[in-house]
């Protein structure tokens, strides 16, 4: 049984920021805000401290987490990187692009969060805050979403309350994110690969590479597997609620998730509606999708209904969310 914790909120300040990096050194778990969601951190180098996050989130073991650092040359210290990884790393960081490389021999990343694999995911952080709290902990800190595993995402401190309080340390309550889906994630292979759609489109990766980035392979995110990167399971960033996908009808019951300016038919019927950008703005689409899920999660509906949404730019990554939130749970 676990023993619930007091878990201490603090508005983003200097002092939130110490605070912070005290408790990371001592082992603690401490949710901050990213430029694409509320992360949950932990000292990457602290198995320990790793495995209470995993307990914490309820995250299956297997399941490998983003180590995030200050700049390129930290970066550098835990992960070899090519020729192609350099400049993507100096066209997009600091920014929501994650890069999977080969581990360095000398890596100190603890092997619990790289899930036994070989390579290593790294992410400079946009976000001021995050990158105070870096800069003041001085090493690498693994830091997926600050929530349940497999449920909403957090883009505010009220999220990451919602599901983890009593289970964490601290919250450094940095307001409402900007970017609102998870990071980009690829692969740093032969041939460059997009492991995870999120808040850099594929499109501005492609004209650094001046190549097309290839495609995992089919079974790559099948749940009962080792992942090649963190939020590649089938079945992730789900409410509680059934999510039905590409609704072009409302039935009486179901919530509404809508997009751009038309109306859907039934939309009289539904038990709430909530709509990422009735101007059909995809950037701001993503960054209302979690908040929205959650939103409509608490709406006692039996389904939320998802209008069609463009599958160009950011819209990669919300449909790429929206497909796992729909797959059926046991």
């Amino acid at each position: 049984m676990n023993v619930a914790l007091t878990t201490q909120i603090l508005p983003a300040s200097e002092a939130a920021v110490a605070q912070a990096a005290r408790s990371l050194r001592e082992g603690g778990l401490v949710a901050f805000p990213t430029e694409t969601v509320y992360g949950l951190g932990a000292d990457a180098t602290n198995a320990a401290a790793i495995a209470r996050l995993y307990q914490a989130k309820g995250r299956p073991a297997f399941n490998p987490l983003i180590a995030h650092v200050g700049d390129l040359r930290a970066a550098e210290q835990i992960a070899n990187l090519n020729a192609q990884a350099i400049a993507l790393a100096e066209a997009f960081w600091p920014g929501p692009l994650t890069l999977v490389l080969p581990r360095t021999r000398d890596c100190n990343v603890a092997d619990l969060a790289t899930a036994g694999l070989d390579t290593i995911a790294i992410r400079v952080p946009a976000h001021a805050i995050a990158r105070e709290i870096l800069r003041a902990f001085g090493g690498p800190v693994v830091a997926p979403s600050a929530n349940l595993s497999g449920h909403v995402s957090p883009t505010t401190a009220a999220h990451v309350q919602s599901d983890l309080m009593g289970l964490i340390d601290l919250i450094v309550d940095g307001g409402a994110v900007a970017v609102g889906v998870e990071s980009t994630i690829v692969g740093c292979f032969d041939t460059p690969m997009l492991l995870r759609p999120g808040g850099l489109p594929r499109g501005e990766i492609e004209r650094v590479l001046g190549r097309a980035l290839a495609q995992p392979p089919a079974d790559a995110d099948a749940d009962n597997g080792q992942p090649l990167a963190p939020g590649m399971l089938a079945s992730h960033y789900a409410p509680r609620t059934k999510v039905r996908l590409n609704a072009g009808r409302i039935a009486t019951g179901e919530a509404l998730l809508a997009f751009g300016p038309a109306a859907v038919p039934g939309v009289d019927a539904a038990t709430a509606v909530m709509n990422l950008s009735a101007r059909g703005d995809l950037n701001e689409a993503a960054a209302n999708l979690f908040g929205y899920l959650r939103s409509l999660d608490t709406k006692g509906a039996h389904t939320i209904a998802v209008m069609p949404v463009p599958h160009h730019g950011l819209g990669e990554a919300i449909n790429d969310r929206l497909r796992r939130a729909a797959v059926a749970r046991e």
